[in-house]
């Protein structure tokens, strides 16, 4: 059975998407059959992977009103060991429909049955908010990891999302549990990231991640050219962290199966 990553913070702009698609490249690296599941309507994680969105059959929207499972929404890529579950802005029009359906909270968990004996790991890349969409992820989710951006307003809405996690888990996903916190876009020469890097570790103490992503400019580059970083540049600053950073999910996930 697949272990499941949900990738979240309410904030955009903080490498959710970035460290999405890297996360799930260096996880079927490391030999782990892993699916990346885009589950935010921007689909930056699809054309992140170079999917051509007007050609795509069967996206996350068919699979989330229930109108196709979610294996035939799943597309082969050219990286090995790696699969996509697409997504296109009509996901955001399916959020409203989802909305009146009875069973709306489970709608990706109850997808994700079907296939999740075919992976070693699922990874959700959720949407920048705290929306029906986003519950779904966590409520199919064994774990949750939050990039935080060691930039200024790094830790705003964090809380919020925390007590989501503490409610679902109360209920609808006791098993749902914090994996880690990764500090992203850090730049060691600003007091102001290694200050903010500080305030992330006493808030979350032994949660946060050891490896920290760099800002930097080939990690920016390498989603225009539909390649994760490392194919684009895998000797770069990002693609090094990201390597590293994967390793360190791995440790945690197998840690917490014994």
């Amino acid at each position: 059975m697949a272990t499941k990553i949900a990738i979240t913070n309410q904030k955009g702009g903080v490498g959710k998407t970035t460290t999405s698609v890297n996360l799930a490249y260096y996880l079927a690296r490391a030999g782990h059959k892993t699916l990346l599941l885009d589950f935010d309507p921007q689909g930056n994680a699809t054309s992140g992977l170079g999917a051509e969105k007007a050609s795509l059959k069967k996206t996350m929207t068919d699979v989330i009103l229930g109108k196709a499972p979610l294996a035939v929404a799943v597309m082969e890529m050219k990286f090995e060991g790696l699969k996509l579950a697409p997504a296109t802005p009509h996901l955001a029009n399916a959020e409203v429909e989802l909305n009146s359906m009875s069973k709306k909270f489970v709608q990706l968990k109850n997808a994700i049955k079907d296939i999740e004996d075919n992976y070693e790991y699922i990874v959700i890349d959720s949407p920048p908010s705290l929306s029906l969409l986003t519950v779904n992820g966590l409520i199919a989710a064994d774990y949750l990891i939050i990039p935080v951006q060691t930039e200024f307003y790094a830790l705003e809405g964090v809380g919020q999302l925390l007590e989501t996690m503490k409610l679902l888990k109360s209920g609808m996903n006791p098993n749902l549990r914090l994996l880690g916190v990764v500090a992203t876009m850090f730049d060691s020469r600003t007091s102001l990231s290694t200050q903010v890097l500080a305030e992330i570790k006493k808030f979350f103490k032994d949660k946060v991640f050891e490896t920290t992503i760099p800002r930097n400019v080939r990690l920016a580059e390498a989603p225009s050219h539909g390649v994760p970083i490392g194919v684009y540049d895998r000797f770069s600053k990002g693609a090094r962290a990201y390597k590293k950073l994967t390793a360190e999910v791995i440790k945690r996930v197998e840690y917490n199966k014994k």
